[in-house]
């Protein structure tokens, strides 16, 4: 009997993991980072222990820290989670070779599925359909294909090459992600099929000969090959999830599969469907099936792992429809790279239950107010996860949800998955894996650029009562009053791209709002102040009453209204004088590591072409030249590390070569 389990992962996993573990009474024990000391995983933990270090490398990859973080805190069993070392034979083979309880599949198993090229030959010799495939880019015969990561999922070492022109470069940045992420540079190249869908099959087995599957989830809305989108039952005839089902059992019990494990399938335009990968772990999307089955799977894969069979032997009937989101942090300004900083606020509405089954809103988080988002994990903040009768329900809820959640402080995804989830496409179920690039209006924000003005006033006049409710003296005249009332208070802010927005405004003697403009917008709609608090706002703009939740940290101010949110910046009224870049200056967009130069000082380069590239959490950003020029400063050498802001690269567009 497992009696204290360690997690060998980081974030929302583990929290997931504990949250069972606590209803089953086992005790748990997190390993973390130094970066991660503070994180809310480590909170939850009855015990922790440290891994010195930051980087993956030096902490949740390394085999012998994690077993002996085990040995030290009486662990008697160990979780790999997802991602890190799940996957990996040598770390399962590990554990139990210490005498401790693994959960999840046998080393075996996870060896010949995570061989992804021996699995494809295991399972096209049972007769499952497979992809083109190739080892050697030599041998690639037909275009597009598809660059994948041997040793993990996530769409880490993924690239989409259309001909033969770009292969070299896509299988040699696939192989430096997948070694970044997975320890394991491996990769192999695969025929690309144009608008399928991804779906796959949960499967569980125990010990005593069952495997059984547990319905098929849709996870075909990716962005960089990444789910941002699943939802179970997946919409299918029954003929093609009865056919799904049956191979992927199969697929199990070729491998004598034990606990939960994952068979992902391509499906093309025309009804055919492709083996793509088995994942021997339990994978991100696990609460759909939870919700729509009534299992808690992690529940299943420790009494599995203590010898205990299967309450179920045949699949369970779904029970309504269940859509989940990865809420990311990502900066859809930057082109959705991923984002760093403290999270001020992460505050969503009516969730029903957190990490368990709920029915109606279940969130599943790896942050809490305040915390940190650093450069060395990947950018997946949480889950959202909503249950209803009907698909049509749940994905309204869950957009509602969404847009109304108050997210301060790092930029993320929100709005685009709000967009897609209310997008007709998607309620229509016309979806693939390439359906954002066909639907580039879900990448637009929530909020109009016509209405930023009005949430810029929002901002200056919950910040002038913030002022009066702190003023020290005469507090008890109205916010802004002054003996020349025709002459404007003034606030000045930043907002998104950089725009800077000028509000001027002037409060009568009673504090109703007389007059007010933005130097950003030539005519403004007739607005009364209703209420105003440091904390919210009530406008009636144009005839119709909006209330505006205003929450301040330092000079960020963030304004959520009814149509949408806006994270402004107040500009000091007597700003300090700032070092002047030199022109051409390309800025780090966040922390990281150079990874390689691509050009020299004083070479001519065109708009478009690499200059460098940044590793940072997980992923390679490409540093293109901005205009024609030439290159007249490279002051990070390759395999420095930079901090956000720092210049990476000087193109002069006014030199002319000699």
């Amino acid at each position: 009997m497992i009696t204290k389990l360690l997690v060998a992962n980081r974030g929302e996993i583990a929290r997931r993991v504990f949250a069972t573990c606590r209803a089953l009474g086992v005790a748990t024990v997190a390993v973390h980072s130094d970066a991660d000391a503070d994180a809310p995983f480590v909170a939850d933990a009855d015990q922790a222990v440290r891994l010195p270090g930051n980087t993956p490398a030096e902490t949740y990859l390394r085999i012998d820290a994690i077993l002996d973080a085990a040995r030290r805190s009486g662990a008697d069993a160990v979780h790999p989670g997802y991602g890190f070392l799940a996957e990996n034979a040598e770390f399962a083979a590990a554990v139990t070779d210490a005498g401790l309880t693994w959960i999840g599949p046998s080393a075996k198993a996870i060896a010949a599925m995570g061989d992804k090229m021996a699995a494809k030959a295991l399972l096209a010799d049972a007769g499952v359909p497979m992809l083109p495939t190739w080892t050697d880019p030599a041998e690639v015969t037909a275009f597009p294909v598809l660059v994948k990561a041997a040793a993990g999922g996530g769409g880490r070492g993924m690239r989409i090459v259309r001909d033969a022109a770009g292969l070299a470069e896509a299988v040699a940045g696939a192989r430096r992600e997948a070694a970044a992420a997975f320890g394991d540079g491996t990769v192999f190249i695969e025929r690309y099929v144009e608008r399928g869908r991804h779906v796959e099959v949960q499967i569980f087995g125990d010990t005593h000969g069952t495997v059984v599957a547990l319905g098929v989830r849709d996870c075909s809305i990716q962005r960089r090959h990444q789910k941002i989108v699943e939802e179970a039952p997946g919409v299918l005839p029954d003929d093609v999830r009865a056919a799904l089902h049956e191979a992927a059992v199969a697929a199990g019990r070729a491998v004598d599969y034990v606990g939960a494990g994952t068979v992902e399938f391509l499906l093309a335009p025309d009804g055919q469907v492709h083996f793509l990968e088995m994942n021997t772990r339990l994978q991100v999307e696990h609460p759909v099936t939870e919700l729509t089955t009534g299992l808690d799977l992690v529940r299943l894969q420790l009494l599995v792992a203590e010898g205990e069979p299967l309450p179920v032997t045949t699949t369970p009937p779904a029970d309504g429809h269940a859509i989940e989101v990865r809420l990311c942090a990502e900066d859809p300004a930057q082109g959705f790279r991923p984002a760093t900083g403290t999270l001020h606020r992460f505050a969503i509405p009516g969730v029903a239950a957190e990490f368990g089954p709920a029915r109606g809103l279940r969130l599943d988080s790896g942050v809490v107010d305040g915390s940190t988002v650093s450069v060395h994990y990947d950018s997946m903040l949480a889950k959202l996860i909503a249950w209803a009768p009907t698909r049509t329900e749940a994905a309204r809820a869950l957009a509602g949800a969404l847009a109304r959640a108050e997210l301060h402080g790092v930029a993320t995804n929100r709005d685009l998955l709000v967009r897609v989830l209310r997008s007709p496409e998607f309620a229509a179920v016309d979806v693939d894996t390439g359906f954002l690039d066909r639907h580039p209006e879900v990448f637009a924000p929530l909020l109009p650029a016509e209405q930023l003005p009005v949430a810029a006033l929002a901002a200056a006049l919950a910040g002038a009562a913030a002022r009066r409710a702190a003023a020290p003296v005469l507090a008890g005249l109205p916010s802004g009053w002054r003996n020349v009332p025709s002459f404007p208070q003034v606030t000045r802010f930043t907002g998104p791209g950089d725009e800077e927005l000028e509000v001027r405004y002037r409060l009568d003697r009673t504090g109703g709002l007389a007059e007010w403009s933005v130097s950003s917008s030539d005519a403004t709609p007739a607005v009364t102040a209703v209420d105003a608090t440091p904390d919210r706002v009530v406008l009636d703009v144009d005839g119709v009453r909006r209330a505006f939740r205003v929450h301040r940290a330092g000079s960020s101010v963030f304004v959520d209204g009814p149509d949408g949110a806006a994270s402004l910046t107040e500009l000091p009224r007597l700003p300090l004088p700032t070092a002047e870049l030199a022109a051409g200056s390309l800025l780090a967009p966040l922390p990281g590591a150079v990874t390689r130069v691509h050009v020299e000082v004083g070479q001519r380069v065109a708009a478009g072409d690499l200059l460098l590239t940044l590793e940072a959490m997980k992923l390679e950003h490409p540093v293109l030249a901005p205009a024609d020029g030439v290159v007249t400063e490279l002051p990070v050498p390759a395999g420095g590390q930079v901090e956000t802001g720092a210049v990476l690269a000087v193109v002069d567009p006014e030199e002319d070569p000699q």
